[in-house]
């Protein structure tokens, strides 16, 4: 009996041993595995983690900037709208509504919350779900592993990887570069890519700038961008906001008395703009900028080999643009075209037949065929005619879809109107409106400081400025008294009879220009009095001294790249430039007769600050300085007392301004070359197709079509001190003495000054 019992509690020790032995075997394999488990996943074997490399740069699209001169964002290129800030950079108010919201012990933890993740377990096992498990540091870990459709086992293993690389991130970095490097990394909505983009994009501010509600609000839309848009889904986003608010209170950040008040405020996003191409500053100078740093990517490598990408890799390209002389100029161009020459022109037009064409001499059936080819060309110019191509809609099916009415978005200068029309009722309708280019350059460094493509790039995608060449009229006149100036050694007060000149061609045959102006015939004039009134005879005396191909080699000097044809007619202005070749020229004169390359970029630096790439201005020199200052005073007579006379009589500009007028065939260009001692600035003004111009003189001369731009422009210049740009600035004399003199009334007391309030033109 008593060894029955003692048996049995042999047996019982025996499995209470067994049971011990096989818990705290069950216990240590499951504690092995556990870290079996967590040591595979850190070295990898159920998939690489991102290393110290990648959570130090993590691999984000980062777009590159767009910088003005004075500081300014002008733009980005991007696939994510994306830009970093550093922790300093960013309000207080959002650090502390995204704590609030999303992470109330982001200051005590080490990346996992074991406190968030009992409460997630607790919601599963009761489903009572009260909120996520998930820290801020886990989020930052998320977004840093490629995304990508997971099956169940491999959304288990991705939690737990996340969980070790939260654990390194607050190993490796403090608490204010996770939460800033999270702010980075986010998705706000609206292709707002990290905060300073949503910034930007909402309020039209830097992160630092954001007040409580703003930052209440982004703190807010990060955990659904979608479902809690202000500006898809306002009321949820107000109630998403106002959620955000009362964490803040809950957890101290504000006082019931400010929740209270800022809970009633709007979500003030009246500051919304969707941020791409089409929007922004300076937008023809970023899309001309951009085709430059494709080509610049190209050639330049990474540490690791492969060519920079401008849409990827962060770039940082500081420009010479300054962002306000570049608003100045949009606004000259919007000022003038919409208040008064877009309506002059409409009103010239008025109950006309054929408008806005115009082919002198014509015949009506001549014009009809004339209009219709143009309306085809643009037709098949269009991006619609082109897709349907694409597509392979048949030719008649494409003439059917483009004469039916449809809804339709068009420009106007009161703003965009939401219409119908056919496409080919709306290419007629863009063909009555006056474009224009501007570009600004500082003398002494080539420097651009405002580049003006057009009139609105949204509608009018072609560039005046670099893509466009036109007929240039009397601004190239200057290149032939240049040549007069250096190699013939003339002087501005030179006497040459105002007559008819004949000039004989290659094939024996003569030029001979007409003359305009019956000012003054058989009588000597000056060569500065024949400049500044553009005078067609002495233009072909001077190339009858010199020859085409001479000209032509003074304007490659002076950085026209252009082909110019050699015969006689380029005295009067017959090549087609482009704006910026001839800003680029006549930058000539104030810099004491060197040309220097037009400048766009100061410097290029990578993600990390490093230079990659710094402005080495290309100069030559073109002409000597004493002949560039001649031209000066030959220019500076075009404003005293010839065709750009109204900057002084309606525009109250009294001080040095050297300039040049130019009105080509028919009116189709107006433009103005407007030089000070530092600033030189083109203008051009015309109609896309040749044929739509003004039909008189009077309105189609380059100084009531472009001059007054330039003359709005500068007064917005002179007006603001910081540019350093003033009215008592003067042109600089050559160091070498000049014994010259240019007041020509002085010289000759029988010559006869212009009477300044006589009407000026500017002739072809």
């Amino acid at each position: 009996m008593v060894q029955d019992q003692t048996g049995k509690k042999e047996k019982k020790k025996r499995k209470r041993f067994n049971y011990i032995a096989k818990f705290w075997t069950l216990y240590v394999l499951s504690l092995l595995l556990v870290v079996l488990f967590f040591y595979g996943i850190v070295v990898g074997f159920f998939g690489k983690l991102p290393t110290f490399r990648q959570l130090e740069n993590p691999n984000s699209n980062l777009a590159s900037e767009v910088i003005s001169s004075d500081g300014r964002i002008l733009g980005t290129y991007y696939i994510e709208n994306r830009s970093n800030v550093t922790y300093r950079q960013i309000s207080p108010y959002l650090i502390n509504a995204l704590i609030a919201t999303e992470d109330v012990r982001f200051e005590e933890h080490s990346g996992i919350d074991p406190r968030a993740l009992l409460r997630v377990l607790y919601g599963l096992l009761t489903g009572k779900h009260k909120g996520g498990g998930s820290t801020i540091t886990q989020q930052l870990a998320k977004n840093l592993f490629p995304r990508g459709k997971l099956n169940t086992l491999q959304l288990v293993v991705r939690k737990f990887q996340e969980w070790v690389t939260a654990v390194k991130l607050e190993r490796y970095y403090s608490k204010e570069e996770i939460i800033a490097m999270y702010l980075n990394t986010v998705f706000f909505g609206h292709n707002a890519y990290g905060i300073k983009s949503a910034a930007k994009t909402f309020f039209a501010k830097s992160p630092d700038s954001l007040n409580l509600q703003e930052s209440a609000l982004l703190a807010g839309v990060v955990n659904m961008p979608t479902h809690y848009s202000p500006i898809l889904h306002p009321k949820a986003a107000m109630e998403r906001r106002n959620l955000v608010l009362s964490q803040m209170y809950k957890y101290g950040y504000i006082s019931k008395d400010v929740l209270d008040s800022v809970e009633k405020l709007p979500l003030g996003v009246e500051h919304y703009g969707l941020l791409n191409h089409n929007t922004g500053e300076a937008r023809y100078f970023r899309e001309y900028l951009r085709l430059l740093m494709n080509k610049w990517c190209a050639t330049h490598f990474k540490p690791d080999g492969k060519p920079y990408n401008l849409y990827t890799d962060g770039l940082r390209i500081y420009t010479t643009i300054n962002s306000k002389m570049q608003r100045y100029a949009e606004e000259a161009v919007h000022q003038y075209l919409s208040q008064v020459l877009q309506p002059e022109f409409y009103a010239h037009w008025k109950n006309q037949p054929h408008a806005p064409f115009d082919f002198p001499g014509a015949s009506p059936k001549e014009i009809q065929d004339q209009i219709k080819k143009i309306m085809t060309q643009a037709m098949h110019r269009s991006v619609r005619y082109k897709l349907m191509v694409k597509d392979g809609v048949p030719p008649d099916s494409i003439k059917i879809a483009f004469n039916t009415p449809v809804p339709m978005k068009v420009f106007s200068w009161k703003g965009v109107i939401d219409t119908i029309m056919t496409p080919m009722d709306s290419i007629r309708y863009y063909k009555y409106f006056l474009n224009a280019g501007l570009m600004s350059m500082v003398p002494q460094t080539g420097y651009v400081r405002a580049y003006v493509g057009g009139i609105d790039y949204r509608f009018f995608k072609y560039d005046h400025v670099t893509m466009a060449k036109r007929q240039v009229g009397s601004t190239f006149k200057p290149f032939l008294y240049t040549l007069a100036m250096q190699e013939g050694e003339y002087s501005p007060c030179y006497k040459v009879p105002n007559i008819s000149y004949s000039v004989k061609m290659p094939n024996g045959k003569y030029w001979t220009p007409h003359n305009a102006d019956s000012r003054r015939i058989g009588q000597e004039v000056t060569l500065k009095w024949a400049l500044a009134n553009s005078n067609n005879w002495i233009s072909a005396w001077l190339i009858s001294r010199f020859s085409p191909q001479a000209v032509i080699q003074m304007a490659h000097k002076m950085g026209v790249t252009s082909y110019i044809p050699p015969v006689p007619s380029i005295a009067l202005g017959t090549p087609d430039l482009s704006l910026y070749e001839m800003v680029g020229a006549m930058n000539t004169f104030p810099d004491k007769g060197v040309y220097i390359k037009p400048v766009f970029i100061i410097k290029i630096e990578d993600k990390n600050g490093n230079v990659l790439y710094r402005a080495a201005p290309k100069k030559t020199e073109a002409m000597s300085a004493v002949t560039a200052y001649k031209m000066i005073k030959l220019l500076e007579g075009v404003v005293e007392s010839g065709t750009g006379i109204r900057l002084r009589y309606r525009y109250g500009f009294n001080n040095p301004v050297a300039g040049k007028t130019g009105t080509t065939q028919n009116q189709s260009d107006g433009w103005f070359m407007g030089i000070v001692p530092k600033l030189t600035t083109g203008v051009w003004v015309g109609a896309e197709d040749r044929s739509v111009h003004f039909r008189t003189i009077r309105l189609g001369q380059g100084a009531n079509m472009a001059l007054p731009i330039w003359a709005i422009y500068m007064r917005k210049i002179y007006a603001d001190p910081s540019l350093g740009i003033r009215p008592s600035d003067d042109f600089a004399k050559p160091l070498k003495n000049i014994d010259i003199e240019f007041n020509c009334a002085k010289y000759d007391k029988k010559h006869k000054e212009l009477n300044p309030n006589a009407p000026q033109t500017d002739h072809f």
